[in-house]
């Protein structure tokens, strides 16, 4: 079976059955979250790998970056990640019937990867007006029309719902560069692209700590927050699954906008 269609039925059958149980309200929007004592549980894990593994590195990285005037590895890294990840969001876009987003990651694949060096410099965005447009295959399932599902948290990836899960298996398979690189190069850019989201985690620790560490309840806070900007981002709206409460999707805001 092909890997879309494969992908497609697995989303759609774990989004029904996570939707076997009553959603719940948590500050005015809903929350699909039927397991949630497995979901604590893994978090309690995700915690503790934060706290004594990538939060310490994260800052011995962020700290060393900010000692020097220069660009520092943690930028490099993040860039060159995140130049990795265009060929599989060019997939998506097209997937969506958005050939508008796809170009223009594809000329900013070009130029960064030629005149930023392999991505590690951003030419594209500061020099060419280039900006990335962020997608994945869990956009591409509900452009489909896959429901949601339920919440999970997965060992170390974090928040997610059934239908991203499924979406981030099939980001593998389908990108170009899996395809076309040597086994031992597509691992070593798949190696980057793990650690330019440490390096995203680096730039944002305080804010990750925040929640992480200083909430009341980190598990339900992260969840909010997730879900909140995850549908914020597909503009998901209505009463099923209205992020904003009694805001109508005009007057919806970015939670992450500050």
């Amino acid at each position: 079976m092909h890997p879309l269609s494969l992908a497609a039925r697995l989303a759609l059958c774990l989004a029904l059955a996570g939707c076997a149980s009553k959603p719940v309200m948590q500050d005015g929007i809903q929350v699909n979250d039927p397991y949630e004592a497995q979901n604590r549980r893994v978090h309690a894990f995700n915690k503790e790998v934060d706290r004594r593994v990538i939060g310490p590195i994260a800052r011995l990285v962020s700290d060393k970056d900010d000692a020097s005037n220069e660009p520092g590895a943690m930028d490099l890294v993040i860039n060159a990640g995140s130049n990795l990840s265009l060929p599989g969001k060019i997939a998506n876009s097209l997937l969506q019937g958005r050939p508008e987003p796809a170009i223009k990651n594809f000329f900013r694949f070009g130029v960064n990867t030629t005149l930023g060096i392999g991505g590690l410099l951003d030419p594209a965005g500061s020099d060419f007006g280039l900006p990335e447009h962020d997608t994945d295959f869990g956009e591409t399932l509900a452009v489909w029309g896959v429901p949601e599902g339920a919440y999970l948290e997965l060992p170390v990836l974090g928040p997610s719902t059934q239908r991203d899960a499924a979406g981030k298996v099939v980001d593998l398979l389908i990108d170009p560069l899996y395809h076309l690189l040597h086994r031992d190069a597509a691992w070593a850019a798949f190696g980057l692209r793990v650690a330019s989201k440490a390096g995203e985690r680096a730039r944002f620790g305080d804010t990750v700590d925040s929640v992480l560490q200083d909430s009341a309840d980190s598990y339900a806070q992260l969840r909010l927050i997730y879900l909140m900007h995850r549908r914020h981002e597909l503009n998901e709206g209505g009463t099923a699954i209205d992020p904003y409460a009694a805001a109508g999707a005009d007057d919806a805001i970015d939670p992450y906008a500050e």
